[in-house]
């Protein structure tokens, strides 16, 4: 809202036109933190610079020459479309492809060329002006480094640790233990804010592998609270005050940057067995000890990323992405100038700014669009009509813009999922009620600008599920056999604990199944799409609890002091009955997706003469092979008898 204030004052006392442009600058440049935010405003400089560049150049050399104008500025679109999908600084040639379809508005509002560069040039302005103040105000008034943000969501993910450890020293067993949702969106926040903090800081980018060793014991220790259930058995009093100290050292070592000790151990032995939860907390303190007092390793050559992705020059997919566009465009220009209707020029805009990788993501951005323009048209529709009369200022037109700025700019910093509708109710708004230095009274400008939006849409929805469609549904069935082939590795070698690439992989087949969600549903068979979408959500959920499951299996598989004898067998032969029917489950899921069967319950045999021990290893065997099995079955005519199945086994 600061930085919004200060560009619509400087904009309405110095006359710089464009400032909705102004405006959007600021919402997309500005960011979680410093780090980013400074990234994105990079990039947009480059961007619009590079984009002004192109087309006043293209205007110099085709200005007589209308046809030869379009072909070029269509070839310019193409690359630009192309380069989103394929470069790794995709934003920055998005911005190319809008300034080239964008300047091809005005070159019908004049005749005079000297006039259409400098137009071309105070678009450069407007953007970058707007993007200084944005960093000036982020870094002044809200410095958020990274390093300090993973330091905050460490020390909180310990505090909740040491709580759940203190419940359960007072024999407490109402506290709420975290459930595999949070446990995956802590163990990403964390991996989020440590690439962050890398990519800002080159001392940390040095120590990289120490502070992965960190965030990765903080990943663990939140994981394995989730596991406590109220018993320390008969030796975890003392334990479990032990564990409270090293957590309350890491916390204090997180703070002060000093090496962390801990002294604390946890004895194992059949007479005093520890609880998997425990063992697991008192493991990873140790383990964490061990590696602060080892030499830091020598610091490997930075290897040079990639500007394109691999198969830029081999996927098809790509060009065909860009043809696409570049289609929905060139027919939004057509209609544009064979009405000669100036007020609907977004219709061209929108082209560019739904195209997304798939029809679910392009759906998503659609609706995104038209909400937003929705809302902020009928917004400045009220302002229009019953405020604007009323004002004479530059403080009444403040007072009425920046409640719906504040408006957008909070949807805006929210869900990822409802973000763009934020910026889109700003711009829109701005476009209506910001474009001139004076009141607004023309009702038309709102009207023409949301019909280019719904028309742009409404091409762009065609062309991209006419065109090459890129659905995501096989790509996503696919892809969450290979997370349940991945969990089924790991429950035949268990490791020290569920990595956080696996809660990665998981939170990015359950992106895909929302964007998939969203693909039309007007082709045939949208019976069957809707059924697909019901049951991969059923086996994404039930994927997650298998997770947090096979962790606290392996807990208690790890803190065993022997190998449990008796009808469970050993843990080893448990765990690898219990990944052959994951990997029979994701067989079929790729081999036979008409039919996939739910995996047979694994059930662990009583054991004789059990010890406390033993007898929790087989309830998280327990408890684990009941998840798997709850896996739905996909079988059309057995569906009825499935759901039995379910019922009965729960």
């Amino acid at each position: 809202m600061l930085a919004s204030a200060i560009v619509i004052i400087v904009s309405m006392a110095l006359q710089v036109p464009f400032l909705a442009l102004s405006l959007i600058a600021v919402f997309f440049v500005t960011q979680s933190n410093v780090v980013m935010t400074r990234l994105i405003g990079i990039l947009f400089v480059l961007g619009t610079t590079l984009g002004i560049g192109c087309i006043i150049v293209v205007l110099k050399l085709t200005y007589d020459f209308p046809l030869l104008r379009i072909v070029i500025s269509a070839a310019l679109f193409f690359a630009s479309a192309y380069l989103m999908r394929v470069a790794k600084v995709g934003a920055a040639f998005m911005l190319v492809g809008i300034v080239v379809i964008y300047v091809q508005s005005f070159v019908d509002l004049t005749d005079q060329a000297e006039a259409l560069v400098r137009v071309s040039l105070w678009v450069w302005v407007a953007n970058t002006y707007a993007i200084a103040v944005t960093l000036v105000i982020n870094t002044l008034f809200l410095p958020a480094e990274p390093a300090r943000q993973l330091e905050d969501a460490m020390l909180g993910q310990i505090e909740a640790v040491d709580g759940l450890l203190a419940a359960l020293e007072r024999g407490d067993i109402s506290v709420a233990r975290p459930n595999a949702s949070r446990v995956q969106n802590a163990a990403l926040t964390l991996q989020k804010l440590l690439r962050f903090s890398t990519m800002r800081d080159p001392e940390f980018r040095r120590r990289q592998a120490f502070h992965l060793a960190r965030v990765a014991t903080v990943s663990r220790l939140f994981t394995a609270a989730a596991h406590l259930d109220g018993s320390a058995g008969s030796a975890g009093a003392g334990i479990v005050l032990a564990l409270r100290d090293g957590c309350a050292r890491l916390a204090e070592s997180i703070r002060t940057g000093e090496h962390f000790v801990f002294a604390g151990a946890a004895p194992v032995s059949r007479a005093a067995p520890l609880p998997g939860a425990l063992f697991e907390i008192g493991n990873a303190l140790r383990a964490f000890a061990d590696r602060c007092t080892a030499p830091e390793p020598a610091e490997s050559p930075a290897e040079k990323e990639r500007m394109l992705v691999q198969d830029a020059f081999s996927n098809p997919v790509y060009a065909q992405f860009a043809l696409k566009t570049l289609f929905a465009a060139l027919l939004g220009y057509l209609f544009y100038r064979a009405t000669d209707w100036q007020g609907i020029h977004t219709v061209m805009l929108t082209a560019l700014i739904v195209a997304q990788p798939s029809l679910g993501a392009t759906g998503r951005r659609a609706i995104l669009r038209i909400a937003g323009a929705a809302a902020g048209s009928l917004l400045a529709l009220a302002m229009v009509i019953w405020v604007v009369p009323n004002i004479d200022g530059l403080t009444g037109l403040l007072l009425i813009s920046l409640p719906v700025i504040a408006l957008g700019a909070w949807l805006a910093a929210g869900s990822e999922h409802i973000s763009y509708a934020g910026t889109q109710l700003m711009f829109t708004f701005a476009l209506a009620l910001l474009e001139q230095f004076g009141p607004t009274t023309d009702l038309t400008e709102i009207r023409d600008r949301m019909l280019g939006i719904l028309l742009g849409v409404a091409i762009s929805a065609v062309i991209h599920a006419s065109l090459w469609p890129e659905a995501e549904g096989e790509a996503l069935r696919q892809r969450v056999a290979r997370l349940l082939r991945r969990i089924a590795a790991r429950l035949r070698q268990p490791q020290d604990a569920i990595p956080a690439l696996l809660w990665a992989e998981h939170a990015d087949c359950e992106a895909m199944a929302a964007r998939v969600a969203l693909e039309p549903g007007w082709q045939p068979g949208e019976a069957q799409h809707e059924m697909f979408q019901l049951r991969m959500q059923a086996v994404l959920a039930q994927t997650r609890e298998i997770l947090l499951a096979s962790d606290a299996f392996e807990a208690e598989w790890r803190a065993l002091p022997i190998q449990t004898p008796g009808g469970l067998g050993t843990p080893t032969q448990f765990g690898e009955a219990s990944a052959a029917s994951l990997e029979g489950y994701a067989d079929d899921l790729t081999a036979r997706p008409g039919s996939v069967r739910a995996p047979a319950l694994v059930v662990p045999a009583p054991i004789a003469e059990p010890h406390s021990a033993d007898e929790r290893i087989v309830a998280g065997a327990a408890k684990l092979a009941a998840q798997i099995s709850t896996l739905p079955h996909w079988g059309v005519a057995s569906s009825d008898r499935a759901f039995t199945t379910h019922a009965s086994q729960a």
